[in-house]
């Protein structure tokens, strides 16, 4: 369907939206053309200015927005020292001096990065937790 702004804009509203909201709603046609024209920008509801307003006014949409960005941002995580695994590692490292090239402890706990017959190698030590039972 065509309509026309007080502009004089002319813009086409899809006649299954206008129908599909006066059944839904209970609404007549005009309501439902008022409605489709608020939801997409094309005119101003003034309850709807007024509670954008107030919500401003009270940084209501400020809290909103800034939520998302506060909340779920990673927080640095503390490990716990392993002594255990550390001198694993240092063993680990050691004793591969003998057999590779370029032996690399990347983590102190877990990763030991090294060189053999040409190809390079990673090892990393995972300690698996004991059974639930």
């Amino acid at each position: 369907m065509k309509y026309t702004l007080t502009t004089g804009k002319v813009i086409t509203i899809p006649d299954e939206e206008i129908t599909k909201q006066m059944k839904i709603l209970s609404i007549s046609r005009d309501e439902a053309i008022q409605l489709w024209l608020d939801d997409n920008d094309y005119t101003t509801n003034e309850v709807v200015e007024e509670l954008t307003a107030k919500a401003k006014q009270n940084h209501v949409t400020a809290t909103i927005h800034a939520a998302g960005t506060k909340t779920h941002q990673k927080k640095a995580r503390t490990l716990k020292e392993d002594p255990e695994k550390t001198d694993l590692i240092q063993f680990l490292a050691e004793n591969l001096q003998n057999k590779a090239e370029n032996v690399i402890i990347s983590n102190k706990t877990k990763i030991i990065e090294f060189d053999l017959k040409g190809s390079h190698y990673k090892l990393d030590l995972i300690r698996q937790r004991k059974p639930k039972n």
